[in-house]
């Protein structure tokens, strides 16, 4: 009997012990069959040093892993070439969507093809990629609203369709290897040529177009160097009244150049000045008077735009665009979202949405 209980017990051992092999062989194929169906999205951010990409690069992180995604994300440092690699990188890693801000809009060209060779869904954001078709879709603010929203701001302030004026006007424009820069310039001079045709403003270095007024690179140092070259050579006797600058970035070298040749004081007051980006630099001088505006893009905005156009993409529909840009290869479906007029007046709406905190700005 007691060989009996004994064999018994071994069966019985040896039963348990097979099952639990089972069990442990098992676990992992389901774990793998879960994450090969875990959707994948990979951000392609510039840089971490303007605020905006950081919280733009925290804010989508957080929308999309409540959408139900891992996410991977990668900082360039404005280096095209490492950005090209975090690409490669990332369709290594199993990223089946791929979200990028172009650090060189027309140098990605052979990494967004190879994304779409391993059957990446590619989306540009913010600067259009150029010169390709491996783009799936775009996703950005109202490009030529920007510029408009910059022209308007400095013609309601100068009192032009008052009539107010003369005004002496100079231009600082965005890059020329950023897609988006155009747009800024087409939809202030929308604004403004009006203006400038009947006389009631006058650009006294006679520098207007797009080509004679980029800023290669959004280069605040070269942005000083020009509005230095600009005062000394066209406003030694004259005032400059307003200055159309594309960004923060441009607008910070701008009023460097404007304090060096003694603006600022109450009588030579600064000039109206714009700018994008909602910089924390920028904040503090729209407080202390130096400059009048900054757009400011909402990344909350974005994210409800472009996580939904994701999930549809992957489902293989049309990420539901509002309208298309062209890229020199295709029309790019894209939707859009607005930017928002900063000034001295509201401020506090960069604390409300959590872009700074109260301490940030004003301490």
């Amino acid at each position: 009997m007691k060989k009996i209980v004994a064999l018994v017990l071994a069966v019985a051992m040896v039963a348990l012990s097979l099952c639990a092999c089972g069990g442990q062989a098992a676990a992992p194929a389901a774990e793998a069959a879960a994450s090969s169906d875990k959707k994948v999205v990979g951000l392609l951010m510039p840089t971490k040093e303007q605020t905006i990409w950081s919280v733009q690069g925290e804010t989508l992180t957080e929308a999309y892993k409540a959408a139900g995604y891992d996410v991977l994300i990668e900082f360039a440092e404005d280096d095209s070439a490492k950005q090209a690699m975090q690409i490669e990188n990332m369709i290594s890693k199993g990223a089946n969507a791929l979200v990028i801000v172009a650090v060189d809009c027309a140098a990605l060209t052979d990494a967004c093809e190879k994304a779409k060779e391993a059957g990446c869904v590619v989306i540009a954001e913010d600067r259009l990629i150029e010169n390709t078709d491996a783009v799936d879709f775009y996703v950005t603010f109202d490009l030529d609203k920007m510029g408009e929203l910059q022209g308007q701001y400095i013609a309601d302030a100068l009192g032009l369709a008052d009539g107010k004026g003369p005004f002496n006007l100079e231009i600082f424009s965005g890059s020329q290897d950023d897609t988006n820069a155009t747009h800024f310039y087409d939809g202030a001079m929308k604004v403004l040529q009006p203006y400038l045709d009947n006389g009631m403003l006058v650009v006294q270095s006679g520098q207007v177009s797009y080509a004679e007024t980029a800023i290669q690179g959004w280069d605040s140092a070269k942005a000083q160097s020009r509005c230095d070259n600009l005062l000394s050579g066209f406003y030694s006797d004259k005032h400059l009244d307003a200055c159309l600058v594309a960004a923060d970035c441009l607008d910070i070298g701008v009023i460097s150049s404007l304090e060096s040749m003694g603006y600022g004081t109450a009588d030579c007051p600064f000039p109206v000045t714009t700018g994008q980006d909602a910089e924390l630099a920028a904040v503090k001088n729209i407080l202390a008077g130096k400059q009048s505006m900054t757009a400011f893009l909402d990344a909350k905005a974005l994210a409800e735009i472009i996580v939904p156009a994701t999930d549809s993409l992957m489902e293989g529909k049309d990420g539901a665009p509002s309208t298309s840009y062209n890229n020199g290869v295709k029309d790019v479906p894209a939707s859009t979202y607005s930017p928002f007029t900063i000034d001295k007046d509201n401020v506090d709406h960069l604390i409300d949405v959590g872009f700074y905190t109260k301490e940030e700005i004003y301490g």
